[in-house]
């Protein structure tokens, strides 16, 4: 498999993983497993920052696509293949149609920005 059907099969896994969340049959690690692979995957911020040379680009490369083959590994398998049909749909033009899935992580990235600066006025 090339490195381009990798990251075509990684676009359409991601939205499943996102999906698989939903299903009751989905076991509670797998959805946990699937949250921070989600909230990693939407995160602006990366374990190794992108200007590191060589291990920036490295995290993006080896942490994602394992949280997103842990995640398939833990959901039952029926589920993921209906999650993978549904999530064939959610991309277009190579941007997701739905950016509201979105709203979550930036909501927790507000959070976290307003308790940091709280925390400073404070002082």
């Amino acid at each position: 498999m090339s490195l381009k059907e990798k990251a075509a099969g990684l676009k359409r896994d991601i939205p499943a993983v996102f999906l698989s969340l939903r299903h009751k049959e989905t076991p509670m690690i797998a959805k946990v497993i699937a949250g921070v692979t989600i909230a990693y995957a939407l995160s602006p911020v990366d374990l190794i920052p992108d200007f590191v040379p060589v291990l920036g680009y490295l995290d993006d490369l080896i942490i994602l696509p394992a949280l997103v083959a842990l995640t398939i590994r833990l959901v039952p398998e029926d589920v993921m293949k209906q999650c993978q049909i549904q999530a064939d749909g959610m991309w277009k033009d190579g941007k997701p149609k739905r950016w509201f899935y979105a709203m979550p992580i930036l909501v927790i990235w507000l959070l976290i920005i307003y308790f940091i600066i709280k925390c400073f006025r404070n002082r």
